[in-house]
């Protein structure tokens, strides 16, 4: 009963938050903090108080954009895709420490005119633990006046799941899906050919019924993470796997055997980052 009424005040804040924003145009990615902030957001501001927007771009994981398509039809969402070009930016190329922020200052380029038009603020799906890690992408949204209603209702990311499946929203257990571009490491230049490879290794993949998984590129290596719970599974299933990856183009393929860690690109922070290509 405790930790149903733990829920109760969550999601009773998050509604507060809300009703309190006035109308919003939502960064819809699909996955489990802007889907539950576009599902409650729908719901308490009502379809026309709350655009939920999709961005579309290179860096977008195959398959993520029509399971966007799909949940707003499903959830009866005001809805739409709008393309972002950040690759044309040099500073986001460069794949410096700091090119979240120059992603999401392109996105907010895309937002923040369709907010202006119908008086609304942008809202982003960050949660109370996403404050503590690398994010440079917040900075650049705060700084253009988005909104973070998850952390203003005091979310975390264990709460944002339990809360959407206390909803009935199936991205309760969404794996984390960041952009494609948070595979190379810092240092390493985005291109358009090494994010087709990233995503075609990742996509066969989860073709081979992986779900949460990373594929990090190092040149001709791709270094492949699964939760340690899927390793066994992992290896088990080796000539699909290496098929899968060397299609997508890489000439050797190896095991994190510290399994999954979203973000652990991060580690390089201090130390000196060296482009490989």
């Amino acid at each position: 009963m405790r930790a149903g009424l733990e829920l109760g005040g969550a999601e009773e804040r998050l509604n507060t938050a809300l009703e309190q924003s006035g109308p919003l145009v939502i960064g819809f990615s699909g996955g489990a903090d802007s889907a539950l902030l576009s599902y409650v957001a729908r719901r308490q501001l009502g379809r026309s108080g709350a655009l939920c927007v999709t961005a579309v771009s290179p860096s977008l994981a195959a398959g993520e954009l029509e399971e966007c398509r799909l949940l707003a039809k499903r959830w009866d969402l005001d809805w739409e895709p709008v393309e972002t070009h950040e690759l044309e930016n040099a500073a986001y190329s460069a794949n410096g420490f700091d090119r979240c922020y120059h992603c999401k200052s392109e996105l907010m380029e895309a937002l923040v005119p369709r907010a202006a038009a119908r008086g609304a603020a942008v809202a982003l799906g960050v949660n109370l633990d996403d404050l503590g890690d690398h994010r440079p992408g917040q900075l650049a949204a705060r700084e253009r006046g988005a909104l973070f209603p998850l952390v203003t209702a005091r979310l975390t990311k264990k709460e944002v799941r339990e809360l959407s499946a206390r909803l009935g929203l199936e991205t309760f257990d969404k794996p984390a899906a960041a952009c494609l571009a948070s595979r190379l490491p810092y240092g390493t230049p985005v291109s358009l050919g090494l994010l087709n490879q990233v995503g075609a290794a990742e996509a066969g993949l989860k073709r081979l019924g992986f779900r949460a998984l990373r594929v990090r590129h190092y040149g001709e290596l791709a270094r492949v993470e699964v939760p340690l719970s899927d390793l066994e599974r992992l290896v088990r299933a080796r000539a699909e796997v290496l098929e899968a990856v060397k299609g997508a183009g890489y000439r050797y393929v190896t095991v994190d055997l510290e399994g999954l860690r979203s973000g652990n690109l991060n580690d390089a922070l201090s130390k000196p980052a060296r482009p490989l290509h």
